[in-house]
């Protein structure tokens, strides 16, 4: 099993990801850049809450924190299970072809989910740039653009993981 690195330091794992090893990598990395997207998205909507123009609007950051917040915690866990479901792709070389086929559609399911979650994630910034504190407009904004990144490395590597 491969190591938990969401109880490592940012240098630690960071560190891990430089090395010669096959783990962590890209999925892991992607993974990682959409807990720290779903964070700032959590981060406008905990400076925004308190600060709307009606009650209604009130709710919708409220909704829109506790679903960025279940993202950001799927995201980290999705930084560790990436990086055990490639582990076992590795492990897969010289196995039978049928082991091999299997190691290589578990290893595609994390980043069909990364990349599911990720357009989650997004559909949750209009609220933030229509009734979010103005100030963090730019927040939301690298959210985006840390999602979009996150989307397309977790589909290169659903794609490279094809087999």
């Amino acid at each position: 099993m491969a190591k938990k690195y969401i109880h490592h330091t940012l240098e630690e794992y960071v560190d891990a990801l430089s090395r010669k090893t096959p783990v962590p990598g890209g999925g892991s990395a992607a993974a990682l850049t959409a807990s720290v997207a779903a964070a700032l998205l959590s981060m406008v909507a905990n400076y925004s809450i308190g600060k709307t123009s009606s009650k209604a609007a009130g709710k919708g950051i409220e909704r829109v924190l506790h679903k960025s917040e279940h993202l950001r915690k799927q995201f980290l866990e999705f930084v560790d299970l990436d990086a055990q479901a490639y582990l076992r792709v590795v492990q897969s070389r010289g196995a039978a072809l049928k082991e091999r086929r299997m190691a290589l559609k578990e290893a595609r399911k994390v980043p069909l989910k990364v990349c599911r979650l990720c357009y989650q994630a997004v559909r949750l910034t209009p609220i933030l740039v229509e009734q979010g504190n103005k100030h963090l407009l730019s927040d939301v904004e690298v959210a985006v653009e840390l999602l979009e990144a996150a989307f397309n490395a977790a589909l290169i590597n659903v794609r490279i993981n094809q087999g």
